[in-house]
């Protein structure tokens, strides 16, 4: 199954998320502090880590930060908060998911299902270029320029971009957005895709005029 590393300064925190996962076929690595998360991931190849937010030493967004220099590696955060605040601050990170503690372990579980699921879909067609005004897009290379400047966006804007790209002019309800995106067993809410909608907005600047929300129903890229 999957390699995965835990990461919270919470002992029993650690003991539980490793009961599921070991239950679940998966092998387990534990790390209690970001410093020990971040060296981990430079001598292992983890498929997944699970990092909680409020550790000592070094908090868990700081870890990501270091952990992304080198690797692209799925990484579920942990934590007793909930503001929005955190939410954009981690996906701003390329933070693939979001858990709330309390959590239950068994929907832990199919998260992390959820995610190497869609970790391991395939790649845009050969040379799948997409350029309107001044926005440019290369879905086979995952690149986006806006006016020529290179534009970096999270591995979970770049998977919503594209696809409303490849939907253009359609309109996409919320439901389809979550299915398509974050797949047919993402146990999110909504707020993780208004969340990437203001990011992706963001991201491309005066161009975010082409995301048009349709009020009840979803957005349309047109």
């Amino acid at each position: 199954m999957y390699n995965i590393l835990v990461c919270d300064d919470e002992l029993m925190i650690r003991k539980l998320i490793r009961k599921y996962a070991e239950f679940e076929g998966h092998s387990v690595d534990e790390a209690s502090n970001g410093i020990e998360a971040v060296v981990k991931c430079r001598d292992n190849d983890y498929d997944l880590v699970i990092m909680d937010i409020m550790m000592p030493e070094l908090d868990g967004f700081s870890a990501c930060r270091e952990i992304r220099k080198n690797s692209q590696v799925p990484i579920i955060m942990l934590s007793a908060r909930g503001e929005e605040y955190d939410r954009i601050n981690g996906f701003e990170l390329g933070v693939d998911d979001y858990v709330v503690k309390p959590f239950s372990p068994k929907e832990l579980m199919l998260r992390i299902t959820a995610i190497m699921k869609r970790s391991s879909r395939t790649e845009a067609p050969k040379n799948e270029i997409v350029e309107i005004e001044g926005l440019r897009a290369d879905l086979t290379a995952r690149t986006v320029s806006v006016d020529g400047e290179r534009v970096d966006m999270s591995p979970k804007e770049y998977d919503l971009f594209f696809y409303m790209l490849r939907n253009r002019n359609i309109a996409l309800t919320r439901e389809k957005l979550i299915t398509e995106v974050w797949g047919y067993d993402f146990y999110g809410d909504d707020r993780t895709l208004d969340t990437h909608i203001k990011l992706l907005r963001k991201s491309l600047g005066k161009y975010s005029k082409f995301i048009v929300t349709l009020r009840g129903v979803g957005y349309r890229f047109e």
